[in-house]
């Protein structure tokens, strides 16, 4: 019986010392981005509607800092996903007057050139990069075991 007490009190100050730790603003973390790769991304996508007749988008640090979060979210997941979109769209349209907020997603693509193959294979991806867009933004990061999240952010 006093072996049960003991367990108890040992587990309740175990408790009571974690609930003292101090939580991190940022408990996802931050990945660094893969800047050469975003860099690829942009130009390919451009490149793309421009040959199709369609105008280039121009750079958003906006939709930069909220797709780099998103990609963040997404390595700390282990997924690709559109978790959270609505609440990004939101913010991006409050804060550029923007009317429409759409964006592709993607991981573990070896580089910019296959996950944007990738995304011209898919209908949902090819009229989002074909969409009738001004701006746009890729965060590109590598995870711990070095495999790359892409989130790409467009809107008008």
């Amino acid at each position: 019986m006093k072996t049960h007490y003991l367990l108890m009190l040992l587990f309740a100050c175990a408790i009571g010392s974690c609930s003292s730790e101090t939580i991190e603003p940022n408990p996802l973390g931050e990945a660094e981005n893969a800047v050469k790769v975003e860099q690829q991304l942009l130009v390919l996508v451009n490149e793309h509607r421009v040959s199709l007749g369609f105008n280039e988008l121009d750079f958003s640090d906006l939709a930069y800092v909220h797709a780099n979060k998103h990609t963040d979210y997404m390595i700390a997941k282990g997924t690709a996903n559109h978790d959270n979109f609505k609440v990004r769209a939101s913010t991006i349209s409050s804060a550029a007057n923007a009317t429409y907020v759409s964006e592709n997603v993607a991981k573990d693509y070896g580089s910019a050139l296959e996950v944007f193959q990738q995304w011209l294979a898919s209908n949902d991806h090819r009229k989002t990069i074909e969409g009738e867009f001004t701006h746009s933004a890729a965060s590109v990061k590598r995870n711990s075991e070095g495999k790359l999240y892409f989130t790409h952010l467009f809107y008008r």
